[in-house]
């Protein structure tokens, strides 16, 4: 993209995640409301973002579970309401891949995350406006964010996965 302010545009964009449940299924999820800025430098390497998350905008499209990933069981809304990432940190891995380092603030625990990112291009959108595209995956460790919930069962398999992946596609828009 060129140079200058943009921002994620979250109609066409969705922050997702896939944690494993009692070691067989996947079980999926996504944040509804997320806010993020991106500034594009004539380098890439030199540009910078921040997003934050709604951390009760959580959906598994099961409510019971939902408030669960709400409680200080996990997420612990009340005392940490949102998620937030910021980066400074890109580095061209060749072709259309990027790594995008930066730190992760969740449950009250920041940690350095990597998020294995490619751009996917540029375009004009239906009004004409320019857009455009990135993927972004990463795995996250609960223990590393004292998201340490655990229950097990008879035969010694936790009931959520101790990973989460975090899948990200996203749109960006120049910020008016």
């Amino acid at each position: 993209p060129t140079p200058g302010d943009w921002e994620i545009e979250p109609a066409h964009s969705s922050i997702a995640f896939t944690a494993r449940h009692i070691g067989l299924a996947r079980v999926h999820g996504r944040f509804n409301t997320f806010a993020g800025a991106i500034r594009i430098a004539d380098r890439m390497e030199q540009s910078a973002m921040h997003v934050v998350i709604d951390a009760a905008s959580i959906d598994t499209n099961v409510k019971m579970r939902d408030d669960h990933l709400r409680s200080a069981d996990f997420l612990g809304v009340d005392h940490y309401p949102t998620l937030e990432f910021y980066s400074d940190r890109f580095i061209h891995r060749g072709g259309t891949r990027w790594a995008v380092t930066g730190a992760l603030s969740l449950h009250g625990v920041t940690r350095t995350v990597t998020l294995d990112t490619e751009y996917l291009g540029i375009g004009q959108g239906m009004e004409g406006e320019t857009r455009a595209a990135v993927r972004a995956t990463t795995e996250l460790h609960r223990d590393d964010f004292t998201v340490s919930w655990q229950t097990m069962l008879a035969r010694g398999i936790a009931v959520v996965g101790p990973s989460i992946t975090i899948d990200l596609d996203v749109q960006i828009i120049p910020k008016s």
